[in-house]
């Protein structure tokens, strides 16, 4: 999976993004697994783009 979303496809509103966050937080119990992460990271950049703002990237 690449590290930033398509920039082609639809953007999905920065309120369905956050649910998926919401949700990926609740089903790993708030301690990401390195997958996790790498989606975390993935719906955070999404996030930022639907809802207009820039997200850096962890280091």
């Amino acid at each position: 999976m690449p590290p930033y979303p398509n920039t082609s496809a639809r953007v999905r509103p920065a309120s369905v993004v956050n649910e998926a966050i919401r949700d990926l937080w609740q089903r790993s119990g708030g301690l990401l697994s390195p997958d996790d992460e790498t989606e975390y990271q993935r719906l955070l950049v999404e996030w930022a783009a639907a809802a207009g703002t820039s997200v850096r990237p962890a280091a």
